[in-house]
């Protein structure tokens, strides 16, 4: 009898090596999993009559240890039904899976819209008990919404409100707080004495033409033509860059154009002997792609170009709040209002401006050249916002609105900036 012992990384190698040394037809005798593999012990198939005893027991005993080399292409067969059965129990249970994370998912949902109902409801009836002990409170949230402010940031004033004897004193204590979280810079000396590269960026239709040579006109009052250089990237409207070239010959000053960031760094270098450089930019869509672009190629200039987003104060919060996340790209210096003389109300701007935590230089208020262009007076436009504010009823609030513009607020109390308004 000739007995021989396989041994293997895995069951096929060692079966591929029994079949090399004994043949197609060896008989398997055990098979077992050792330390690293698995072990065979086989016998060829003309060794076979050396197991046969006369004892009929011994017979019994060794047949069913008998076991013929597996057919190749059955084992095959059986791997691939195997595989196949493991995936359908794969996708079965990822078929499952997924419809219990979708119950779950519309379950978390109707939670959350439960949630915000109550919440809702909370605030209304939280807003009636404070309003019991504060009367005043109404009349407050009504003059905040009527100048423009947001309902978050109103009811956030109006909830921090402290004790006061009469509407009056409330809205002293609000302007206060407004115009302490206000910023402003002191005087136009950060842009006409100290000088440096500045561009004018926003949407179209601001007005950043206009506000770019009425800064030109107090540039050159102020230092005359030879300090100044302007350059304009508004190429793509019609007649864009011609206004600003009209401007500039009035001023006795050249406009130069550029087309991208390798123009405008040959633009800056030329001109760096000048004190002031104001860049003209072309207006884009707050939700164009190219914003981004522009904002690289100011970024990007081998000059530090101080970006001034220009906002139009007849645009609402919510397209003005878009506008600042648009162009804000890592940093603006400052903005400019624009637009003052034609908004109806000027809190959606002040309200924006407070959020963002944006400096302002000016406000332009008409297309006069260079007088309608105005350094920053806080305590002036906090004041100009409540005596521009809404009188027509379609857009006052009633006293019975005032709770329902309290609970769809909720959400919006959560914004970080709320937290960081200084209440004093």
């Amino acid at each position: 009898m000739n007995v021989k012992k396989f041994t293997a990384s895995n069951s096929r190698d060692a079966l591929r090596k029994v079949r090399d040394e004994l043949g197609p037809d060896a008989v398997i005798l055990s098979n077992r999993s050792i330390d690293g593999g698995v072990e065979i012990m086989a016998l060829a198939n003309e060794d076979i009559a050396a197991l046969v005893a006369p004892s009929v027991e011994k017979e019994t005993m060794l047949k069913p240890q008998l076991t013929p080399l597996p057919n190749k292409r059955r084992t095959d067969s059986n791997q691939a039904a195997n595989l196949a059965g493991a995936l359908e129990t794969a996708r079965t249970t990822l078929t499952a899976k997924k419809a219990a994370a979708s119950e779950l998912t519309e379950v978390m949902s109707e939670i959350r819209s439960m949630r915000g109902m109550l919440e809702a409801q909370l605030a209304e009836l939280s807003w009636g008990a404070a309003q019991n002990r504060q009367p005043h409170r109404a009349d407050i949230l009504r003059e905040l919404l009527a100048a423009g402010f947001s309902a978050s940031l109103a009811r956030h004033l109006a909830e921090n409100l402290p004790p006061v004897t009469s509407a009056e004193e409330g809205m002293t204590w609000i302007k206060s707080v407004l115009m302490r979280n206000l910023q402003a810079i002191n005087n136009e000396n950060e842009i006409l004495e100290k000088g440096g590269v500045f561009a004018l960026v926003g949407p179209t239709g601001v007005g950043k033409t206009t506000t770019t040579a009425k800064l030109a006109a107090r540039c050159v009052m102020r230092h005359g033509t030879s300090k100044l250089a302007l350059i304009t990237t508004d190429g793509y409207r019609i007649g864009g860059h011609e206004q600003l070239r009209i401007y500039g010959k009035i001023l006795g000053v050249m406009v130069h154009s550029v087309k991208d960031e390798a123009d405008l760094r040959i633009a800056l270098e030329e001109l760096k002997n000048k004190h002031t450089i104001l860049i003209d930019t072309v207006g884009m869509n707050q939700r164009d792609h190219m914003v981004a672009e522009q904002v690289a190629m100011l970024s990007g200039a081998s000059t530090k170009v101080k970006r001034l987003l220009c906002l139009n104060a007849t645009s609402t919060g919510e397209t003005l709040n878009e506008v600042v996340r648009a162009y804000q790209g890592s940093g603006l210096a400052g903005c400019i209002l624009t637009k003052l003389d034609e908004a109806a109300t000027i809190g959606n701007v002040l309200d924006v401006a407070i959020r963002h935590k944006l400096s302002l230089y000016y406000t332009a208020n008409g297309q006069r050249v260079p007088e309608d262009l105005h350094v920053i007076n806080r305590e002036y436009l906090i004041d100009r916002a409540f005596k521009l504010k809404r009188e027509s009823s379609p857009f006052q609030f009633q006293d019975d609105e005032l709770p329902l513009v309290i609970a769809n607020t909720v959400h919006a109390m959560k914004d970080k900036s709320l937290r960081e308004v200084n209440l004093g």
